[in-house]
């Protein structure tokens, strides 16, 4: 094949640049366009007046984690671990989309709840000691997280953008003087812009239609790369390790990369993977919980409570996989084929004599898509952030308005004062994440201390919530406090690997604080709990709840789905898997391993269609009917 000298300018041509041009163009147009249904009343800002279809919600879900970022550091691990890296992923965990669609979304939507923190009500009540503390904690920890996640894509951002439009460039042009530092910061900025307008004006509804249009121009993307990478394939032979092509693992990883890419072997020492056995464990250990605790209080939740009702909140969750595992693993295959074919030809350096494993995605997209493909890739990409972006915008304006605003500042507040006080919150929230973005030294810096040390200590007070009817709003409220303080220490000591190894630490400090916050207060109100698990109906540790409630219906039938719950979702995850391989499978043109992987999704689909699909409409009762008005000031509950 034909050497080709690497790109490290600018190659955006006409057709590029009017392509992403044209996209942003019509993102502001729709939020403008979507701004008067928007403002017909706060659920309709928020969540779409909870009118919108399961499909187009999950597939907006999905497009919010497509961010740019993540896509990089996936590109990176699957150069370096090849197959193996489909599991690192469950770092997060990806799972939990599998026991979100299983039951947990149909839980938590069941509650008719605005946000997680007006979830609460529904578990513990509006009065006793703890319920101000615990409702508290959940908005201050989602507004945290939701600043973290701006300031994460801001950055993300602003590098991405800084790779293909060269500095030199654009200078001329700005009336200002930016140092060189700043740049990215700059770039981040100007798209930021762009997201913000058209999702504080056209609320949800404009989020889930210009993440369709961007899920759109995302998929042709993201196939023309995969066959892109096969036609450079077609004929040539991958120099690799061995082991590279195998999903499955021992003890130890076993991967050699003497002689082929040595700084590969770097990264894996530095990584800390090469006890994979140990790490998976570890890995399975914290994401089981992560999941049972479901979702956190961000973008997914708002999906998930957005839906019209809990069976399509169950076909949302199971939707997500599917349109984005697929597509975002053709991406990631594609460039990583590339990658491993022209890495001679590359300019990947970290600039201190070592390889950034990062500038794949860059790299191979600047100097292997054609004209076009380029700019609708680019403009899938800018977005990939720009739908996270908003997406997290409108979770933490729900929190303020919601949660803040309305509860405790002006309650009988108009739709005008509404949706004035939702403006103001989107501009204030932007130019903090904004802010925040500045102060950031890196994106992984960001993205570890979310990650590590403010999710770390949300998980055990979560589960709780859920599966032990004595937990009430103190034990929430000094969990949720010993897990983030805990988690916040340790992450000051540990990263990566060593931060997963110290989890069942910081899982143990967490439960204590549960304990000892839940056994120092009386137990929630029992008609609280009894409404919460007639309607909700969760299983687990229900003992006392469940024979009063049968007490007062006798025809109450209680969930006894725990273990059909459990089987489906182990064969949700192996489907999981199999949707993430089989592209990768594809695109190496791997046949058997292909077509077996293709066999087992048919033979899971065929099997959750009468294990999970055909059962929805069963157990389904009303959802609770939150209190009327602007504030939850009522002490009741109906049905």
């Amino acid at each position: 094949m034909q050497q080709r000298q690497p790109q490290n300018y600018m190659r955006l041509q006409f057709i590029d640049i009017a392509i992403i041009v044209t996209y942003l163009i019509s993102m502001l147009l729709l939020g403008w366009f979507l701004r008067k249904k928007a403002r017909e009343s706060k659920e309709s800002y928020l969540m779409g007046g909870k009118k919108l279809p399961w499909y187009m919600l999950g597939l907006s879900d999905a497009s919010d984690m497509f961010d740019i970022s993540g896509t990089m550091w996936m590109v990176s691990l699957c150069f370096v671990y090849g197959l193996k890296s489909i599991w690192i992923p469950w770092l997060w965990p990806v799972f939990n989309q599998v026991f979100n669609m299983m039951f947990l979304a149909k839980w938590l939507r069941r509650s008719n709840a605005n946000t997680g923190a007006e979830w609460l009500a529904t578990r513990f009540g509006l009065k006793g000691k703890g319920v101000t503390g615990s409702h508290n904690i959940v908005v201050a920890f989602a507004l945290i997280g939701c600043l973290g996640f701006l300031a994460y894509g801001f950055i993300g951002l602003g590098k991405f953008i800084e790779i293909f439009v060269p500095w030199n460039l654009v200078q001329p042009y700005i009336p200002v003087n930016i140092g060189p530092g700043y740049v990215a910061h700059f770039y981040g900025i100007v798209f930021t812009l762009f997201a913000m307008f058209y999702s504080i004006l056209g609320g949800m509804h404009s989020i889930v239609l210009g993440d369709f249009i961007k899920y759109a121009i995302m998929t042709i993307g993201c196939i023309s790369i995969a066959v892109i990478a096969m036609i450079h394939l077609d004929g040539n032979t991958l120099k690799l390790p061995q082991g590279w092509g195998d999903p499955f693992f021992g003890w130890s990883l076993d991967m050699n990369w003497s002689g082929i890419v040595e700084d590969a072997n770097k990264k894996i020492a530095e990584d800390g993977y090469g006890l994979f056995g140990i790490f998976f464990m570890m890995m399975l250990f914290k994401g089981v919980f992560a999941s049972l605790a479901g979702p956190a209080p961000n973008y997914d939740m708002q999906k998930i409570l957005s839906t019209k009702s809990p069976k399509e909140a169950s076909k949302m969750t199971g939707f997500v996989s599917i349109v984005l595992l697929p597509i975002r693993y053709s991406m990631v295959i594609g460039l990583t084929v590339l990658g491993l074919l022209y890495y001679n030809q590359l300019n990947l350096s970290n600039g201190t004599g070592g390889t950034d494993f990062e500038r794949v995605l860059p790299a191979t997209i600047n100097n292997f898509l054609p004209v076009g493909i380029l700019g609708l890739v680019l403009t899938g990409l800018l977005g990939a952030f720009m739908g996270t972006f908003s997406g997290t915008l409108n979770a933490a304006q729900a929190y303020v308005v919601n949660d803040i605003y309305l509860k405790y500042i002006n309650p009988k507040a108009s739709t005008k004062k509404i949706m004035t006080a939702n403006y103001l919150t989107g501009i204030i929230v932007v130019a903090v994440g904004v802010t925040l973005g500045f102060f950031a030294k890196d994106v992984n810096s960001i993205l570890q201390w979310i990650v590590s040390g403010l999710y770390g200590g949300y998980i055990a007070a979560n589960v709780l919530k859920w599966y032990w009817w004595r937990f009430n709003a103190n034990g929430f409220f000094y969990g949720m406090l010993a897990g983030i303080a805990g988690a916040l220490i340790f992450s000051r000591f540990f990263s990566g690997v060593e931060f997963l190894y110290y989890f069942p630490v910081l899982f143990a400090l967490s439960i204590a604080g549960c304990l000892i916050g839940t056994y120092t207060a009386p137990p929630t109100e029992a008609s609280v709990l009894n409404t919460f698990y007639k309607t909700v109906k969760p299983w687990g540790f229900w003992k006392p709840v469940h024979e009063r409630v049968v007490a007062e219906d006798p025809s109450f039938q209680p969930n006894k789905r725990f273990g059909l719950d459990m089987f489906n979702v182990v064969l949700g995850i192996i489907a999981q898997l199999c949707l993430t391989v089989l592209p990768m499978y594809l695109v190496l043109g791997m046949k058997l391993p292909l077509v077996v992987t293709i066999i087992l999704i048919i033979i899971i689909v065929l099997i959750l269609k009468r294990t999970w699909w055909n059962k929805l409409d069963e157990d389904e009762t009303p959802t609770i009917e939150q209190p009327k008005g602007n504030k939850l000031r009522e002490h009741e509950y109906t049905i």
